[in-house]
């Protein structure tokens, strides 16, 4: 009884009813995009946000990210592109309100669902159900968040710019599948989350049973038939999904803006008041922060690009639907739609409250012809897939498939006269006996070494071969097979590299079975597992493993096959450019580095430097790693990301036309390509001058195809 009252009288300065979220008791058509701050640097926020704001939105939406604010318990970090304070003044100054997606589990493609690593380790916990390590951990880092706020003033009842917050996140599924252990949980989360007296409303996305006063919302390519739990909750989209991410091993995906804008007029002629963009501005995974072999970009095809440049047509095209939504607000808040048929596939949505205010939206759901329709005597014409937004119910102010911006493609221009002056340090493979390995019986899961620290684990062990062995004398080399749970492996036989192996985002797990090159007495076999970001969704994902588990044979000796899997092996955490912070200008010079006709070309496990001054002109900046594999990339010891142009688009990537129901595979770019070629270099991150540009290259390649170049 306490929490319908609490929706039936609250007085706070935001609220909401069967209609729209309330502002200060007036209801109001909410247009949010996310931009998350992590994912882009302080420096570029303004202008993001200005774009936002100029773009016709009224709300900035991001998740709060707590592995990167927690790296280790009870530690906090508040800092660069981790200052969330500074972020949400900056939404403020710019006159637009925030939703604040607390979460803590957000998946949003980012490293472990947003989880510290740490967590898994928790004695008893178990993610994301009744369970009280997990319920305890979760408290604590939300009430953390919403103190913070607190303090600072930014709620909006306190004067501040934050008006809607959100727990958990798209958790249906997940309960769907535990039973009653996840509602449990659920019902806990949301009595958490109201106890902690925010005054602005919750909401629940994909959380069909979300418990009041939580609100639940929709989240998908298209949400018009989607309701919520009570009549008395407005109708909210959290994620209307603007693109789609890339995955390293796929091509680009990306949404015509027609589909787009004809979506979220459909939601909003179908009484829908409040949509944000998922994403509005994706931006960048820089460092190690992209989820299982989700790709360094996650520009996601957004209307604010990666570099924080405008999409067109994409930006401008929604800039004017937004405007057509406004001029309709009157009418769409006060009257609930009439609805009446134009044809076999086309409808009248008439919103008209009195007193003369009237907003129609006329609908054409047929994705191969355009038709002619009569309208309260008049006639429109309705190009396929597509409504026509009737603010004063007579003349169209805009149609969802009438594109007036001409469409551009940004370009990378290698910046002119530019070159890189590489030097090299190869370092050597693991082997048995290796300051800092250790051994153990049989194979050890990765994470559980690593704590994600690095992203690599050695695995070693030698064998040794009797001089009787057949394969000595009739060539017939024996195999290797090494199955891994994830996501990548290396093979090294004798210190050189006999092969790799690799999974993807659709099945993770690695599996390398090939001929090796043995010889008689003992040989040494180092096996470099390299995780790709970790898992950030699915059922107990916490449980889930990467690393080699096996089992690891050598067929084809004189006694059968040897499995290998219950030996002894050595590890080694990390490769060694790492443990010398290679990366930074103090560790960078731990090692001798060779150049000119010593430098080192397609070489497994190299390390190259370069040292450059910044170029002139303020156009953002990128690396064409064209020429290179796979590994990660530093600037003045700021992580870019992890770089893998050795891997390539696999998909259908023929003509996409906007009409007709959109999914992730049915618009695609790049088939065949690297998935990423170009790796974002924020200017912010350069010195004018010596700034040290560092490289480790995995597989092998040649760092003088490497290019800076300028998005134009």
């Amino acid at each position: 009884m306490f929490l319908f009252s609490w929706i039936s009288v609250v007085t706070g300065s935001v609220s909401y009813d069967s209609k729209a979220i309330l502002i200060n008791g007036k209801r109001r058509i909410l247009l949010s995009g996310s931009i998350h701050y992590p994912r882009s640097t302080p420096e570029m926020w303004p202008g993001l946000i200005q774009k936002a704001k100029v773009g016709g939105l009224d709300v900035i939406q991001t998740y709060v990210f707590w592995n990167g604010h927690e790296p280790s318990p009870g530690k906090f970090y508040f800092e660069g592109r981790y200052d969330l304070v500074q972020f949400i003044k900056l939404v403020q100054k710019a006159g637009l309100y925030v939703h604040l997606r607390i979460g803590p589990f957000v998946c949003a493609e980012w490293n472990f669902g947003g989880f510290p690593v740490w967590l898994k380790f928790v004695p008893g916990i178990v993610f994301r159900q009744d369970n009280e390590p997990f319920k305890a951990a979760m408290r604590a880092f939300t009430e953390k968040i919403v103190n913070m706020m607190k303090a600072e003033n930014l709620f909006e009842p306190q004067g501040g710019p934050i008006i809607l917050s959100q727990i958990e996140n798209e958790y249906e599924l997940m309960e769907y599948d535990i039973g009653k252990i996840g509602k449990d949980y659920a019902n806990w989360a949301a009595q958490m989350a109201v106890g902690l007296n925010t005054y602005v409303p919750w909401v629940m996305c994909k959380q069909e049973d979300a418990p009041d006063p939580i609100i639940n919302t929709c989240n998908g390519f298209y949400c018009e038939n989607f309701y919520p739990n009570k009549n008395y909750k407005p109708k909210m989209w959290t994620e209307a999904w603007s693109g789609w991410l890339l995955e390293f091993g796929g091509p680009f995906p990306y949404r015509p803006v027609e589909d787009l804008a004809f979506a979220v007029a459909k939601f909003i002629q179908n009484s829908g008041t409040f949509v944000n963009y998922y994403m509005y501005h994706g931006g960048t995974n820089f460092g190690r922060t992209s989820g299982r072999f989700v790709a360094t970009s996650y520009d996601y095809d957004s209307p604010i690009d990666e570099y924080g440049l405008a999409r067109e047509p994409k930006w401008s095209h929604l800039r004017d639907l937004h405007k057509a939504i406004k001029l309709c607000e009157p009418a769409l808040l006060y009257a609930n739609p009439t609805v009446t048929s134009l044809g076999q596939n086309q409808e009248a949505h008439v919103f008209e409250p009195g007193s003369g205010t009237c907003a129609a939206f006329l609908a054409n759901y047929d994705a191969d012809y355009s038709v002619t329709v009569n309208f309260r005597n008049m006639q429109y014409d309705l190009p396929p897939w597509s409504v026509s937004i009737l603010p004063d119910c007579k003349n169209v102010n805009f149609n969802t498939a009438k594109v007036s911006t001409p469409g551009y493609q940004a370009q990378m221009v290698p910046v002119n006269g530019w070159k890189f002056y590489w030097q090299s340090y190869t370092e050597a493979c693991a082997s048995v006996g290796d300051k800092k390995s250790y051994a153990a019986d049989g194979l050890k899961e990765q994470l559980s070494s690593t704590w994600d620290n690095t992203d690599y684990l050695w695995y070693m062990t030698d064998i040794t071969i009797d001089s009787n062995e057949g394969f000595l004398k009739n060539g017939q080399l024996p195999s290797l097979t090494v199955e891994s749970a994830g996501h990548a492996i290396d093979v090294y036989i004798n210190g050189q590299l006999s092969g790799t192996a690799y999974g993807r985002l659709s099945t993770p797990n690695a599996v390398f079975s090939d001929k090796v090159n043995l010889k008689a007495g003992t040989s040494q076999i180092a096996l470099l597992s390299s995780a790709v970001g970790l898992q950030n969704v699915g059922t107990h994902f916490e449980q889930w493993n990467i690393g080699i588990l096996g089992p690891v044979t050598l067929e084809g000796l004189n006694s059968g096959t040897w499995d290998m899997s219950k030996w002894k092996w050595s590890y080694k955490i990390g490769v060694g450019g790492e443990d010398l912070n290679l990366y930074t200008a103090k560790g960078s010079s731990a090692v001798n580095w060779v150049d000119g006709s010593g430098l080192a070309i397609n070489k497994p496990l190299t390390w190259y430097k370069a040292i450059f001054d910044a170029p002139d002109g303020n156009e953002p900046l990128a690396l064409d790693m064209n020429t290179m594999g796979k590994g990660e990339i530093w600037i003045n010891g700021n992580s870019i990301g992890r770089h893998w142009p050795g891997v390539k688009g696999v998909g259908n990537c023929n003509k996409c036309s906007y009409a007709g129901l959109f999914n992730e595979t049915k618009c695609l770019n790049g088939c065949g390509q690297p998935s990423q070629r170009w790796y974002h270099l924020p200017r912010s991150w350069l010195l004018p001058k010596w700034n040290t540009l560092v490289i480790f290259e995995q597989w092998g390649g040649d760092p003088r195809g490497i290019s800076l170049v300028k998005r134009i």
